[in-house]
Formats: C-alpha cells, structure tokens, sequence
C-alpha cells in the first residue's frame, strides 16, 4: 500500500516537538523523506530516532530559521541529501516572549517573534520556491494560529506575525499558482504541546467550543492533507484546526437571575 507522500522530500522546521514532530512523523509513515530542522538539535535527533526506527528516512538538521544563512543551509542540505525538495513545512515558531500590552513592549520582543514566526517564512520560501519551479511544482504549507485570525491582548507580536502568515500565504499562492505550486496555512488553535501547555493551568477550556485543546497529531493531519495530492486544488487557503475557537464570538452572559 502506498503512501500519501511516497517519494516526496519534505523539509519540517521546528520538528523537534510538538506539531513539527508529530508532523515529521506522520510524513515519514506516508512515505516522505523528511528533513527534521530545528534549533533544539538533540530533539530532532529524536524525531529522526523514532522515524528511522519505524523504517523511515530522515536526516535531522540544526537550524535558527530566523537566520538567513542557516536557512539558506538546511535548504542545501536537504537538496543534497534527496535531490529534490517537494514540500516545505514552515511550522517553527514562538509564543510572545513578553505577556504585555503593546505600548510596553520592547522592540527586541516584538523582534524576536516576528523574525522568527513571519521573516523565517520569507526566508525559507525564496529559496524553495526557484527549487520547486525547476522540478515543475511543489507545496508550500505555513504554520499560522487562529491567533492570526482574531487578536488577543498582551500578544500583539504574536497575532501579528501569525496574521501576516496569512496574507503571505495567500500573496505566495496567487503567484505562483501557474508554476504548480500550492501555498496553504494552518491555524492551529490551542494544542497540547510544550510551547503550550504551560498556560493550560490558568484557562478555562470552555472558550473552546469542543471543550479541550488539540493534540499535535490532529493538527499534523491537517498538515498531510494540505501537503498532499488529496489537496490538489486548495491553494492559497487557511484552514483553522482549532476545536471551534474562531468560530464564535464569545458573549459575556451575566450569572444568575
């Protein structure tokens, strides 16, 4: 039985945990060779550990995607190693270093979450994208929030790097749609990884309309469908996974009679 992604190279950033490892696996099992990046290089080595076990091929790579000279080398890399490179997974990012209202940020917060969440986007694409034009197409996916599609106080850097995700996707998709290839994003809304769960003691899950925070692997299979053939004609897409979360607005209902 063949895979989804059997003889495609795909190239996961952030792949160390979370959405990325759970991605980087389930693209392994349907047939991918996966370049696992991330800058927690112990943790991809993980990632690689688990897929090489299960018969899989991997390579891990240690990249800072904000850094355009590591981008430029977990790309070269991963040509390299495959020859080829089918899918880029932009997934890699940060929470907002810094719980605060906007007027009492500093610029090197607002910096390192929009260099890391949206730059790194920019710089990974430029380079994929003539890849991909010579091969005769490919697939870019992105890694947005449902943050990105409703703001939150005391997050701004965050919503508006997940924001521009989004726009950026769809600018990317509008043109180069004729090259054959598609640009997508993923709106993940809470999820139960470690970048996460650390706030999960303070909330109350019943903001969600399912009633609980998403596990890693859901998100990963809405990534798979965006990666493959099944999604052939979704381009320039943002699909939320979120349990409802961007769904509804929520109203402040007095208790009581």
């Amino acid at each position: 039985m063949t895979g989804r992604l059997d003889r495609k190279v795909a190239l996961i950033t952030g792949a160390a945990s979370g959405i990325g490892r759970a991605s980087a696996l389930l693209f392994a099992k349907e047939g991918a060779s996966v370049s696992v990046v991330d800058r927690a290089l112990p943790g991809a080595q993980e990632t690689v550990a688990v897929i090489t076990k299960a018969r899989g091929e991997a390579i891990a790579i240690e990249a800072d995607v904000s850094s355009a000279a590591d981008v430029e080398r977990m790309i070269k890399r991963t040509v390299d190693t495959y020859g080829r490179l089918d899918i880029l997974f932009n997934n890699a990012g940060i929470s907002a270093r810094t719980l605060a209202f906007t007027a009492d940020l500093s610029e090197e917060d607002w910096d390192a979450v929009l260099d890391t969440n949206l730059k790194s986007v920019f710089l990974a694409s430029r380079l994929a994208i003539p890849i991909m034009i010579r091969q005769g197409g490919g697939v870019i996916v992105n890694t947005s929030s449902a943050q990105g599609i409703g703001g939150g106080p005391l997050v701004s850097p965050y919503c508006a790097s997940k924001a521009g995700i989004i726009l950026l996707t769809k600018t990317m998709a509008a043109e180069y749609a004729k090259q054959n290839i598609r640009v997508n994003c993923i709106c993940p809304g809470m999820t139960d990884t470690p970048m996460m769960s650390a706030y999960f003691s303070s909330l109350q899950m019943d903001f969600i309309p399912q009633g609980r925070p998403g596990d890693p692997e859901e998100i990963a299979r809405a990534a798979l469908f965006l990666a493959s053939d099944d999604a052939s004609y979704v381009t320039g897409a943002f699909l939320p996974v979120d349990g409802g979360w961007s769904a509804q607005l929520v109203v402040p209902y007095k208790q009581g009679p």
